[in-house]
């Protein structure tokens, strides 16, 4: 009777044990594609926050400032732009200063300026090199400033960051497709015999293939499921602690992450299952016990 259980149970441990270690396979899958796409939303976060000021003349009136301004938000490039007059540059230095260096000067040293922010893609020295020089023809505008040093190096690390990003998903994805591989490969093995003897009886490949490659996608997407609410559940968590991180942890990042885990659960669960039962299959008898 003992026996009898034993047999029983072993086949369900065997799943759970399999489920279990999809999913924890899975689960790395998901944080690699999680930490790949939170990366370049960093990354747009970042360039959309450089920015470059356009120093405006004395003599531009109030009217061609704003028409100024209003043109620039329509072109491609622009994110934002915002128009600080020389009353209020004066007010935010006299507070970041704790004096007002009018009193000392006897007259407004600041210039009106609209400080703009880039699109992502526009965020590089040469796209500004080429709006600047678009710009220098509008006589309203005396100078243009940006950090041309702090733009070359963020968009440097933000290459070589990205590259290593790519380098460390490739890799974690043929280890995971490895783990995945060889825990069908474990679990298939136990029923090695029985394939033999499915096939001796004159059983097809396809038929005594398809009810083990069902049974492993079918686990695949179990354990897709399972590593999809543990990661949301940690997103969830992370934007509690820090909201503004709802600006990189966004709906859609999330939605292309738990489809990459369910998508990746079906083909390697399907792949993995197919070409293990494949290699049981060819053997004869005697090399059954071979291995």
């Amino acid at each position: 009777m003992m026996g009898a259980k034993k047999s029983k149970l072993l086949p369900g441990l065997q799943f759970l044990t399999s489920g279990f270690s999809t999913m924890m396979v899975l689960l790395l899958l998901g944080m690699v594609v999680f930490f790949v796409l939170s990366a370049h939303n960093i990354s747009v976060y970042v360039r959309e926050n450089l920015t470059f000021s356009i120093l405006l003349s004395d003599n531009a009136s109030e009217t061609k400032i704003l028409q100024l301004k209003k043109e620039l938000d329509s072109q491609p490039y622009v994110k934002e732009s915002v128009y600080i007059s020389k009353e209020q540059a004066l007010k935010e230095e006299t507070e970041a200063m704790g004096t007002d260096p009018a009193e000392f000067l006897g007259y407004n040293p600041f210039t009106a300026s609209i400080e703009v922010k880039l699109n992502a893609d526009y965020a590089n020295v040469d796209s500004i090199a080429k709006i600047e020089k678009q710009l220098g023809e509008n006589s309203n505008i005396n100078d243009i400033l940006y950090q041309k040093d702090l733009i070359d190096s963020v968009n440097r690390n933000i290459s070589k960051i990205s590259i290593v990003l790519i380098a460390i998903a490739a890799l974690l994805t043929f280890i995971s497709f490895a783990l995945i591989n060889n825990t069908i490969r474990l679990s298939i093995y136990s029923k090695r015999f029985l394939i033999n003897t499915m096939k001796l009886v004159g059983a097809s490949w396809g038929f005594i293939r398809a009810p083990f490659v069902r049974k492993h996608v079918l686990s695949g997407i179990v354990a897709a499921i399972f590593a999809d609410i543990i990661l949301a559940c940690g997103a969830y968590m992370l934007m509690q602690y820090e909201p503004q991180l709802s600006e990189v942890i966004t709906y859609e990042v999330m939605g292309i992450v738990m489809a990459s885990v369910v998508f990746f659960g079906i083909v390697i669960t399907f792949l993995c299952s197919f070409f293990s039962i494949n290699g049981f299959l060819k053997m004869n008898s005697n090399e059954l016990y071979n291995i």
